[in-house]
């Protein structure tokens, strides 16, 4: 009886240590698990609503942002450090091991605004503070021992973050992704390596070139193999003067080329003022300024609306693209272009001050834009010679330009009276009315430089009117209509196509933007329904204002242009058209032609093959958008070379997004980690990739 009593006194005094013990063997279970998910703590869900609430972020590194130093001969390529290429699974557990010069500026990835510059030591309510200030520079061992501490502590943000969505710990191990090996770019004799552009840089194949009569050497030329390797930064670079200061200055050292300065002095193109260029606004037609020279056109053709008639302009042989960075202020949007070198790196000095350029040339072959696209095009002394070849030139303007859409071309044959400038408006009296081009007007403004504008037709009666068939009429058996490395047409492109499109305006901008359509694509047959485009509209305003603009860890008020590498109906595009930015939309060549719309919406874009390099200088764009193109991608070419032109085009500390299914971020992301870009995967649909300022160094390759 004693000894029962007793066993049950004992027997409760234990009962509440067992139940604690049983509590705490449960609680353990639910929160050390190796492999937590969302849907085991729901607490831990995203609060959008538009995607799947048990979907989470994972950031990669927790690291906080460091100032940013300027590049020094260190991130060029100086140290010596370097290690073998191997093979990872993508559910690795550590970063990419840390190799070449890493500076500080290499951790500015998580945070959602600028780093600091070095040299930012004014009140942040002074308005000097804002002023870009030269840069100072940090010691390549400060920035060495600095960008280490960085990526080591990104290595333990992988492990540990990266288990919280299934990738690591218990996971299934996934097939081995290999890594490149990085290294500098070799390049050829002349050209800067870092201003590298492969395509067009390719010295082997433009010495081999027969003729250059028809500027061949400016045309594409890529090489074979496909590059897998990096463009180094120009010495003391630094990121970009924002907008809208730009427009007028950017850092010398991040486009240090000063022969433009003195071919251009007496023109009011650029000037040199202690650490920037600066660009007053002229030009070699513009004597008083390219504001007056907008007003001027505007006063003599009333009809041009400059931003509600007119949205869409081409300006051919550019310059430095003032003309097209002022339209910017009537809310018109201009593709500049001009080839590389012609004058020093005139796109690279548009691009580095925040304006829409592209790299091309009228040689030999089409341009990269869809027929009947272009609202206005503009010449000033773009030194084509219109008449050459048959015309041909001039008959590609044809084919660019709208249906009843203005060429405005300011150049000597207009107002001079030397004797080739008279053969040369003769030539070009003779060519324009072949091609049944109407004569608008032709004026003088107050310094005596002479406009003349033309109009294309809205019909092809004219045509059909002709008493000489030359050039023919382009018949829809000549072949496909995609411009892609197509020779230029030696037929007239009619002003309305046997299906009756071609020849209607779109309505005024801005409700352009959202305008009914209801086309076919040229190259697949497809039928575009109307109800498709507005769902891809909907569907990209939905994203881009619950997701792109409050949960990816992009600093949008510094984001001045935006590449979209496969842009739909430019849904994306349409979505930021409130955000102070310019969209590149580019149409690849294996996906349903959409570009015609995009250009009928009112915006800009390209056509091209993503297994190629872009025509468009390193350095130049804020953020590059890819959304469900890299898998059948990467069918025709290595993700590596996918990566390497990303890198190409895209600032350090910038941006990369990519939207896609889950297997091919985790194909992308450990070869982004070892380009040292900072990721994090949001709702297993997007990758959020920021570049830094690592290079890899110049004394082998890195991994």
């Amino acid at each position: 009886m004693a000894i029962s009593s007793a066993l049950s006194f004992l027997s409760d005094r234990k009962r509440p240590i067992v139940v604690a013990v049983i509590l705490f063997i449960v609680l353990s279970s639910l929160f050390l698990l190796p492999n937590p998910t969302p849907s085991a703590l729901p607490f831990f869900s995203s609060p959008s609503s538009h995607l799947s609430s048990s979907e989470t972020s994972i950031p990669v590194s927790s690291n906080a942002s460091t100032p940013e130093p300027p590049t020094s001969a260190a991130s060029n390529g100086v140290s010596s450090s370097s290690s073998a290429a191997g093979s990872v699974p993508v559910s690795a557990d550590a970063s990419p091991p840390v190799t070449g010069t890493a500076v500080a500026s290499d951790g500015v990835g998580d945070s959602t605004t600028d780093p600091p510059r070095p040299d930012a030591t004014a009140d942040p309510g002074d308005a000097e503070a804002d002023v870009p200030q030269p840069d100072h520079g940090t010691s390549p061992a400060a920035a060495e021992e600095s960008g280490s501490a960085g990526n080591n502590e990104t290595a333990a943000g992988v492990s540990a973050e990266r288990d919280a969505e299934g990738q690591g710990g218990g996971a299934a191990v996934e097939e081995p992704v290999e890594l490149p090996s990085w290294e500098l770019c070799e390049v050829g004799k002349g050209v800067v390596a870092a201003d590298y552009i492969p395509c067009l840089d390719n010295v082997k194949a433009i010495k081999g070139l027969k003729s250059l009569r028809h500027m061949e050497h400016r045309e594409r030329h890529c090489p074979e193999p496909r590059p897998r390797c990096l463009v180094p930064l120009p010495e003391r670079y630094r990121r970009p003067v924002p907008w809208p200061r730009s427009r007028d200055m950017i850092w010398y050292n991040n486009v240090p080329h000063p022969k433009l300065v003195e071919y251009k002095k007496d023109q009011n193109w650029i000037r040199k003022s202690d650490n920037y260029f600066v660009f007053p606004g002229g030009g070699t037609q513009f004597k008083n300024g390219v504001t007056a020279y907008i007003r001027f056109i505007e006063q003599i053709l009333p009809n041009i609306q400059w931003g509600i008639h007119t949205r869409t302009v081409l300006d051919v042989g550019c310059g430095v693209a003032s003309f097209g960075g002022y339209l910017l202020d009537r809310n018109v949007i201009t593709m500049s272009f001009a080839p590389k070198d012609e004058h020093e790196a005139q796109i690279q000095f548009a691009l580095e001050r925040g304006i829409p350029a592209f790299l091309a040339v009228i040689g030999t072959q089409k341009l990269p834009f869809p027929d009947n696209s272009f609202d206005v095009i503009h010449c000033a002394r773009c030194r084509v010679h219109w008449y050459a070849d048959g015309g041909k030139p001039l008959l590609e303007l044809n084919r660019v330009l709208r249906p009843g859409g203005y060429y405005i071309w300011s150049a000597t044959p207009v107002y001079r009276k030397e004797q080739r400038d008279k053969d040369d408006w003769n030539a070009m009296i003779a060519l324009t009315k072949s091609i049944c081009w109407r004569t608008v007007v032709r004026s003088r403004d107050i310094n005596k430089i002479g406009v003349v504008i033309y109009q294309k037709p809205t019909s092809n009666s004219c045509y059909l009117m002709r008493k000489n068939n030359e050039p023919p009429l382009c018949s829809e058996s000549d072949g496909s209509r995609s411009p892609w490395y197509t020779p230029l047409d030696s037929c007239l492109f009619p002003a309305v196509s046997s299906s009756g499109g071609g020849n209607s305006w779109p309505i005024s901008w801005p409700e352009r933007l959202n305008m009914k359509h209801s086309t076919t694509s040229k190259n697949t047959s497809i039928q575009f329904s109307q109800e498709k485009i507005d769902s891809e509209a909907n569907n990209w305003k939905d994203l881009v204002s619950e997701v792109y603009l409050n949960e990816f860890a992009v600093n949008w008020s510094s984001v001045r242009n935006v590449m979209d590498m496969n842009a739909g109906f430019g849904g994306f595009a349409s979505s930021l058209i409130q955000q102070p930015l310019w969209v590149m939309n580019v149409v690849p060549v294996d996906q349903p032609d959409t570009l015609p719309i995009i250009f009928d919406r009112g915006l800009i874009g390209v056509y091209h093959d993503w297994c190629e390099s872009f025509n468009t200088y390193p350095r130049t764009y804020d953020l590059l958008h890819m959304s469900y193109l890299l898998g059948s991608l990467t069918k025709r070419c290595h993700i590596t070379e996918v990566a390497a032109e990303i890198d190409r085009i895209l600032r350090p500390g910038r941006w990369f997004v990519l939207q896609d299914t889950i297997e091919v971020i985790r194909k992308m992301d450990p070869v982004l980690r070892s380009l040292h870009y900072k990721t994090t995967i949001i709702k297993r649909q997007f990758l959020v990739a920021t570049k830094g300022f690592w290079r890899p160094d110049s004394t082998g390759p890195q991994s």
